[in-house]
């Protein structure tokens, strides 16, 4: 492991950013000091946060950590953002975890042990391994596991969890999709799976220990027919459809789409 940059994109997180930059920077200082890894920088990206997030974060003056701040929001452009910051320097990988710490910094370390000779690595909740504490409910369980049945069978992907917030990659991959990047919001993550599996890279999928936490600010009845749609977009508009996407949009404005 040469260098690495780790992006926590932040919206209205002052309840749970302070204690998640604190136990990251621990954690990593000490494998740091112990010669585990070379060196780390954070990369924390407020997205048009109106609460106390941003005197959270600017109290943190260590050099290893930058601050992006944009008035746009949507997590998707908070770490795509974060990437092109990222890319402007020479690390050698590049990832992004959740401000919530449902993924610990040891959980994440993991992930940097099983890169390997992968394009990239992404933590699974759905995979023979993972724990997930507590449990999903029945329901929950049920809506996840259709919604990635969906996934796989529209974009022809492989991956069991396209959207558990814990990822890295290597520069060069990242170099190779960051301007066909279009997805802001919660489908993201899997337009950069699905960019990057169809360019014949490889990218290893490891089980993860993942916390539920409170606060969640996504409700998955509420945004999923939304993420639907986004994946639907995102089919069309790699396709030899592509020019139906215009007509796609129109229909879609018709309708309010939820922040």
């Amino acid at each position: 492991m040469s260098s690495l940059a780790i992006i926590i994109p932040a919206h209205n997180e002052e309840r749970r950013i302070e204690k998640t930059i604190n136990s990251y920077i621990t954690y990593f200082d000490n494998l740091i000091k112990y010669g585990k890894i070379n060196s780390i920088d954070f990369i924390i990206v407020l997205n048009a946060c109106s609460d106390r997030t941003k005197e959270i974060v600017t109290r943190y003056k260590q050099k290893n950590i930058k601050i992006l701040e944009f008035e746009r929001g949507g997590k998707g452009f908070a770490v795509i953002e974060g990437f092109k910051h990222a890319l402007e320097d020479d690390y050698n990988y590049i990832g992004f975890v959740d401000a919530d710490m449902s993924t610990t910094p040891q959980e994440f370390y993991r992930l940097i042990l099983k890169i390997g000779d992968s394009d990239g690595v992404i933590a699974s909740r759905y995979i023979k391994g993972a724990k997930l504490t507590p449990k999903n409910t029945l329901p929950r369980i049920m809506a996840s596991r259709l919604y990635n049945f969906f996934i796989r069978s529209v974009l022809l992907i492989p991956y069991r969890d396209t959207q558990c917030g814990a990822k890295i990659f290597k520069r060069e991959t990242l170099k190779k999709i960051i301007n066909k990047l279009g997805m802001t919001r919660w489908a993201f993550d899997i337009e950069i799976l699905y960019l990057i599996n169809k360019l014949g890279l490889k990218l290893t999928e490891v089980p993860t220990v993942w916390s539920n936490k409170d606060y969640s600010k996504i409700n998955f009845w509420k945004v999923g027919p939304w993420m639907t749609l986004a994946i639907i977009r995102l089919r069309i508009l790699k396709s030899p459809f592509k020019k139906m996407v215009r007509i796609y949009d129109k229909l879609i404005k018709v309708f309010k789409h939820p922040e």
